[in-house]
């Protein structure tokens, strides 16, 4: 008993020891990279040498999720990343379509647009099944309008449990996998992103709005990669790209007045500023991207060229991060990255903070006092942070001094959500 006692302490011991002095150097080289030049860096890379713990420490999580000692935990052994790699290999999955609905809950859902999907409810620290025929959800940016997406029908209602607006028929759309939706701020209309097109939906009318229909070509077909699409906050405006195609802007009935190239490879993301004074558009390459930021008093009619990496019509918020999903508060762009950062910056492209969780970010959700954020990601993780309180702990990588809550682990093939 003696030396189980003694080699748990030594565990305990190494893995704190690790993990804060590489999240200490990680810190310090991010930093000097950010003020000096990543190309006169001249130390080492970091490492995280924890992989010969893992198994161990993740067996502790277990039991300490059966025997309700987690705040225990959490205090010896600090989340970490790296050390993980092959769980999330093995049992990690997307966390996406995150949705704040009041206090401290939200709803998400677990899984790709190909894939087979569960959704949850997450009110603080309760975790609530839901009905196993939801396929996707969206939120209005105004006037918390939910769009729920079932096996048979699309809905949309006020508030999560409030009484329903509209129910759309989606005909031959019905079967596809939905990246993304989002209703519009009446409940009328939504916006719904799939890898098959981009489309319009109103009471009567199922409107293909991207790509545009190459009539001259008998083997065409609406296949897209990279889908992306916003709505501005007050529903003036659509953006939609893909990997093929610039960001297009249109009026709300679908129709285009404007044009975004891309200054990376890939158009892949949109988002509009929370007061809608300003549209960014983010394009990729590889892991990377650059992210510009456009007037939106100009969309009527703008024409921004690719690759010119500076122009009059256009600022330069970030020239790195390949952007997957990203929030707004009343000061700030909240973007996450396929790197696992998440990172703050405002409109003329000054980072405010950045924060690192691991792995692709997937989905993400602010409550309305935006104190509390919520991260989704490809290791199955589902990160709770209190945005300013403060860090946890010396393990934490990042200069926002965002204060964790927890993390829920939701694994493939693993008995019960775990929580660390």
């Amino acid at each position: 008993m003696e030396t189980s006692k003694t080699n748990d302490k030594e565990i305990q011991q190494e893995w704190c020891n690790i993990g804060e002095t590489y999240a200490t150097e990680v810190n310090k080289m991010v930093a000097f990279g950010e003020e000096h030049g990543w190309e006169n860096w001249k130390g080492k890379e970091p490492e995280d040498n924890r992989d010969h713990l893992a198994d161990v420490v993740v067996q502790k999580l277990r039991e300490a999720n059966k025997t309700g000692h987690i705040e225990e935990f959490r205090k010896q052994y600090p989340p970490a990343h790296t050390p993980l790699i092959k769980y999330f290999k093995e049992k990690g999955q997307s966390i996406e379509q995150l949705c704040f609905i009041e206090n401290e809950k939200i709803v998400f859902i677990v899984g790709s647009s190909y894939q087979k999907r569960q959704a949850y409810i997450l009110n603080n620290k309760t975790l609530i099944k839901l009905d196993d025929t939801i396929e996707a959800i969206g939120k209005s940016h105004q006037n918390n309008i939910f769009a729920i997406k079932t096996s048979n029908v699309l809905i949309t209602r006020k508030e999560w449990d409030g009484e329903i607006i509209e129910t759309f028929e989606l005909g031959d759309i019905n079967k596809l996998g939905i990246s993304n939706m989002t209703p519009f701020n009446d409940g009328k209309k939504v916006l719904v992103t799939t890898s098959e097109g981009i489309y319009l939906v109103s009471k009567n009318t199922i409107n293909m709005i991207h790509p545009e229909p190459d009539l001259e070509d008998e083997e065409w077909d609406s296949y897209i990669a990279m889908e992306n699409a916003t709505l501005s906050n007050n529903n003036q405006y659509i953006v939609v790209g893909d990997q093929s195609f610039d960001h297009r802007v249109m009026d709300s009935e679908g129709n285009q007045i404007g044009e975004i190239g891309p200054q990376s490879s890939y158009p892949h993301f949109c988002l509009f500023s929370k007061d809608d004074k300003q549209l960014i558009t983010n394009s990729c390459h590889f892991y990377n991207g650059i992210t510009i930021g456009v007037d939106a008093d100009n969309l009527n009619g703008i024409e921004v060229e690719s690759y010119v990496n500076e122009a009059d019509n256009f600022k330069v918020i970030d020239d790195e991060m390949r952007v997957y999903v990203g929030t707004t508060t009343k000061d700030y762009y909240i973007l996450g990255d396929a790197y696992g950062y998440i990172k703050a910056f405002d409109k003329n492209g000054n980072c405010i903070w950045r924060h690192f969780l691991g792995s692709t970010i997937s989905g993400i959700a602010i409550s309305d006092d935006e104190q509390t954020l919520w991260v989704g990601s490809y290791t199955g993780f589902v990160h709770k942070l209190k945005l300013g309180k403060g860090h946890r702990d010396t393990h934490t990588i990042g200069n926002g001094n965002h204060h964790e809550d927890f993390r829920l682990i939701l694994w493939k093939e693993e008995e019960k959500e775990l929580w660390w």
